[in-house]
């Protein structure tokens, strides 16, 4: 009896998810006889959509809107909650360590074989060592870290509101933000609105009481829309209050104070870390070529470099940019190109199972959007600049028509319609991050109980 081709697919990201959405459908009828197989291996049961954090961060679109679940949308692929750990290249196996085996102590780890592997384990944050950043650091990559930013920004105006301690409630009411590419600027942006918002429901909060810190190294900020329209979201976004400091790095944040290399200091009570992301590190166990930043070599139809059967793109993978002037160029690791290569990836693994040949990914950039808050925005698309409400109004568009499924794009247009007819949430749902401390605190209580 022939044996099924085994295709395995690493990742629940863009890349991940895109590709392994293609190929159940390209091969259903292989899939429907039997004669292949796809598995998708991801430590999280859903793919996040992260253009939408900082509206997810803000309160404009509900957290379980802004992700997309992967069993239910990957139904013709077999799904195991778990993570990559290393591979054999020469045997064709993935070695996995699922959620049963992080509970079990000596539990064996599992083994998968594949025919063709799809390796998009996506990247972590990158940090420095600053002193302090890993004690007082926030992230911004995840849903769930977006959602704690959200609660803790609404947590210090409670504080500052219920406290006659100045220093406390000027540490409160201080929000630094090191990083000015998307991440950063957006978050800001978002979360400036909401902060600026919700003071009319504190009877003691002015919202020039609220210090917005942006912390950025270089000499622009979000420098993918272009120079123009970088000093054009620079201007408004001082415009409105917000410190933007270029050129400047930050030192130290130990004590709850941010040390900036400009020789300032800034006590607070909110840093928030997004200076970039490099590669997963566990691509290092793998075997396969890296580049000096950790990344896989990749050739233009991305395969991996000397592997015919491994393929890899987006955030993991060094792809060359046939489109580019500048030979040596690389694709930008950015969602525009990941979910094409997602995709591309899907038609050339069809491709080589149906003995065609493989194509090179090419893909010109379109251009880029960025949010600046609720009807605000900046955009360069195809040469042609935009700002204020066209960009805010393109840059919702395009991230709605790239949201997987017609399910997750209704919910977001409703939820945005309702959001022009009725007031935004700020209630703070801190104890979601330990949603059993009350019940320990009891728990402790009852057995102190003579």
């Amino acid at each position: 009896m022939k044996r099924p081709t085994r295709i395995l697919v690493v990742g629940g990201g863009y890349v991940g998810l895109y590709a392994a959405h293609r190929l159940q459908h390209t091969l259903r009828r292989e899939l429907r006889r039997g004669d292949a197989e796809i598995t998708v291996v991801s430590p999280a049961p859903y793919m996040t959509y992260q253009p939408f954090l900082p509206e997810a961060a803000a309160g404009n679109i509900s957290p379980r809107h802004v992700v997309v679940p992967l069993r239910r949308v990957l139904d013709r692929c077999r799904f195991i909650a778990g993570e990559a750990t290393g591979a054999d290249p020469e045997r064709r196996t993935v070695t996995v360590r699922t959620l049963a085996s992080r509970e079990e102590e000596d539990a064996e780890p599992l083994r998968l074989d594949y025919d063709h592997l799809v390796l998009a384990p996506g990247s972590i944050s990158r940090t420095l060592p600053v002193p302090g950043l890993a004690e007082h650091g926030i992230g911004f990559k995840t849903i769930e870290e977006a959602i704690g930013l959200r609660n803790h920004v609404l947590e210090q105006l409670d504080i500052a509101s219920s406290t006659r301690d100045s220093a406390v409630r000027d540490a409160a009411l201080t929000f630094v933000f090191v990083g000015g590419g998307y991440a950063g600027v957006e978050a800001l942006a978002e979360l400036e609105d909401m902060g600026r918002f919700a003071c009319r429901y504190y009877h003691n909060i002015r919202p020039a009481e609220l210090k917005w810190i942006l912390v950025e190294a270089t000499d622009r900020i979000l420098p993918e829309v272009g120079e123009q329209m970088g000093q054009y979201a620079l201007r408004e976004l001082r415009a409105r209050g917000i410190d933007v400091r270029l050129n400047t790095r930050l030192e130290s944040c130990e004590g709850r104070t941010a040390v900036l290399s400009d020789g300032s200091r800034h006590p607070t009570r909110t840093l928030v870390w997004t200076t970039g992301v490099k590669a997963n590190p566990v691509l290092r166990d793998f075997g396969l070529p890296l580049d000096d930043a950790g990344r896989l070599r990749c050739t233009t139809a991305l395969r991996v470099e000397g592997n015919d059967h491994v393929w890899s793109a987006g955030d993991a993978a060094a792809v060359p940019d046939l489109t580019a002037e500048r030979p040596g160029t690389l694709c930008a690791p950015n969602a525009q190109h990941a979910l094409r290569q997602g995709r591309h990836i899907a038609d050339n693994i069809a491709a080589t199972l149906h003995g065609k040949p493989v194509a090179d990914y090419r893909h010109r950039h379109a251009g880029s959007v960025a949010s600046l808050g609720l009807h605000k925005g900046v955009a360069r698309v195809y040469g042609r600049r935009l700002k204020g409400i066209p960009a805010w109004f393109l840059h919702r568009t395009y991230h709605l028509s790239r949201l997987p499924t017609f399910n997750r794009k209704a919910r977001v247009a409703a939820e945005w319609t309702l959001a022009g007819l009725f007031k935004r949430e700020i209630v703070s749902l801190g104890s979601l991050e330990h949603p059993r401390a009350e019940f320990e605190v009891a728990a402790g209580a009852e057995r102190r109980r003579p």
